[in-house]
């Protein structure tokens, strides 16, 4: 994307120019956009994990498993520099983990792939090489109800029927919005609602129910495709390419993309 898009859009949202320049500065520096001979942008190569799991929400059922009631557990995640704690407690994060003690962060072991898959996506997203990622299995009673409410149930599903309305209401605005308020707009309430799905704990049945989750990606992909209308016409007149439908996630998933 040309400087000239990124300073136009950022223009619909009332940021500045200077804004938008000192931004690019910072995100070259670390490496989470880069720029080709023409002086255009895209997403940098310390961007890629999060894009990553980001670009799964259309189908997250493909990165689960049924649940045999194992843990997945990280031990001394916390190591390393302030900056590499940060990265650890945010890829933490991003995975659905939660702190049982101290030095012990624990989520259930139902992602596909297991234990091995999400040791290397903690380690892409940052989590320091001196954490130990393991399996945890037959944890006593009261440890385990303990682990099972580190979530709240009941504010994850409120947040999937709030995003859920939040969808509908917006999908009837934009009939009658402008192109710059609709683009606004779906950039807005969109983004609300991937952040929560790209930060879901993807937590199984017996602790939050599937089909609340469900219902907010159906209604996501529904607005995705209304959203991505109303941005194609200002990303053809910058000659950014985009796609019209999507890649497969599941695709992502199973690591056949490059």
């Amino acid at each position: 994307m040309p400087v000239r898009a990124l300073v136009e859009a950022a223009s619909l949202f009332e940021i500045a120019e200077g804004s938008v320049r000192v931004a690019l500065t910072r995100l070259l520096a670390e490496g989470l956009v880069e720029r080709d001979e023409r002086g255009q942008y895209r997403l940098g190569a310390a961007a890629e994990p999060v894009r990553a799991r980001v670009a799964t929400w259309r189908d997250l059922g493909a990165q689960l498993r049924p649940w045999s009631g194992a843990w997945i557990g990280v031990l001394d995640a916390r190591a390393g520099t302030r900056a590499a704690q940060r990265a650890g407690e945010r890829a933490l994060r991003m995975l659905g983990f939660r702190a049982l003690t101290k030095s012990l962060a624990v989520r259930p072991d139902n992602l596909a792939g297991g234990v091995a898959r999400v040791r290397d996506e903690l380690a892409a997203l940052g989590l320091a090489p001196g954490g130990t990622v393991c399996e945890l299995r037959a944890l006593d009673d009261v440890t385990e109800a303990r682990a099972r409410r580190l979530w709240d149930a009941d504010a994850l599903v409120a947040g999937y029927r709030r995003h859920v309305r939040a969808i509908e209401a917006s999908t009837q605005r934009l009939r009658a919005r402008s192109d710059e308020r609709a683009m606004v707009e779906s950039f807005r309430v969109g983004g609300a609602a991937l952040r929560a799905l790209a930060t879901d704990p993807l937590l199984p049945e017996p602790i939050v129910p599937a089909p609340e989750r469900d219902a907010l990606v159906a209604a996501m992909r529904g607005y995705d495709a209304l959203g991505r209308a109303r941005w194609s016409a200002f990303l053809s007149r910058h000659g950014v390419a985009h796609r019209a439908a999507p890649i497969d996630s599941r695709a992502l998933v199973r690591g056949d993309l490059r």
